[in-house]
């Protein structure tokens, strides 16, 4: 199950990601964006779980939790559209 992850503490990257996601399961990914301009982080992040009963457990206890001053929104993400013109 993949989730997105927003809200993030901006000096996360994504080795913090997946320490915070750890405890509810096996992180097969984990992954912080970056802007594209700045190279700075956006505050946004995916990741997988390997088992999908992990990643609603994760969704349930970590959504709308307060982390560094923020609320997370943690949501499972959906699929990527793919750019048929590049």
């Amino acid at each position: 199950m993949n989730l997105i992850v927003k809200n993030l503490p901006t000096s996360y990257n994504a080795h913090y990601l997946e320490m915070l996601f750890e405890k509810y399961g096996e992180v097969s990914y984990a992954k912080v964006i970056y802007d594209r301009v700045t190279k700075e982080p956006t505050g946004t992040g995916f990741v997988e779980f390997a088992k999908e009963k992990d990643g609603e457990k994760a969704i349930e206890e970590m959504h709308g939790k307060e982390f560094h001053g923020k609320q997370l929104v943690v949501e499972k993400a959906r699929p990527r559209k793919v750019n048929i013109w590049s």
